[in-house]
């Protein structure tokens, strides 16, 4: 064997090595960046801004893959755990859902029914009442008129404002709804569908059969319902003779 023949072995050998040490280069990139991301796994991203206190839409997500390794602990990666829940906060298009955003739904107790009636979104909601929040209720009845006494005077009822439910606690709120609705009269009383026009809310309730009861009554025959949100921690007992007000009794 020649010298020229021992350098072309030598180069061939060399070349070899590169390869091997290239390859060899190759698999521990490979092996780092596989260690650092890991495995995939499912998470869900919002696809529109949702309101704070709002009932989940599972439609309001996309699914998403993510590496395990940079997921956040809290990140929720089944759609089952929202159902039933609302958003504690506002949540962003495009952020990363996770369960610390989210609360149950205010239940029902014991005794308890939901019932549900459409409020003025201008003078009953303000968009400060949100499930949870307590809130005592005012109905507003026009006075009406009878027939003349004994005496031949004309006898009335003057209008008068009442505390229907006081401390009711609101376990959901709905959308904001336009009203165009025709109505008569019930009772001598202007009906709901009279006096809601332009846009409510409807609001719903857990309350037990009497005050759903007086709730029902106030949304069919009064003239305005309105709500008044009590204070977190503050008393929301109405004193009996706070509970009606007529403008003949301020004195």
């Amino acid at each position: 064997m020649n010298s020229r023949q021992r350098r072309g072995i030598i180069l061939l050998l060399l070349s070899v090595l590169c390869a091997v040490g290239a390859a060899a280069g190759v698999l521990a990139v490979v092996d780092d960046a596989e260690s650092k991301v890991g495995p995939e796994v499912t998470a869900y991203r919002l696809r529109e801004d949702v309101p704070a206190y709002r009932t989940l839409d599972e439609d309001a997500f996309e699914r998403v893959a993510m590496p395990r390794r940079w997921l956040p602990s809290t990140a929720v990666t089944d759609l089952a755990g929202v159902r039933g829940k609302i958003a504690v906060t506002p949540l962003r298009k495009g952020s990363l859902l996770q369960s610390d955003m989210i609360v149950n739904r205010p239940a029902l107790a014991a005794g308890q029914q939901e019932i549900a009636i459409m409020i003025d979104a201008a003078t009953g909601v303000a968009g400060k009442i949100n499930p949870g929040s307590k809130v005592n209720i005012y109905a507003t009845f026009d006075g009406r008129s009878a027939a003349a006494g004994k005496d031949g005077k004309e006898q009335s009822t003057p209008p008068v404002s009442k505390v229907i439910v006081s401390g009711a606690q609101v376990i959901e709120v709905g959308r904001l709804t336009p009203l165009d609705r025709q109505g008569g009269r019930q009772g001598g009383q202007r009906s709901a569908s009279t006096r809601q026009a332009g846009e409510a809310v409807p609001i719903t309730f857990a309350l037990d059969t009497k005050d759903a009861q007086r709730v029902a009554y106030a949304e069919s025959f009064a003239t305005h319902v309105r709500l008044a949100l009590v204070a977190p921690g503050g008393d929301a007992d109405v004193s009996g003779s706070d509970r009606t007000y007529t403008l003949d009794g301020d004195k």
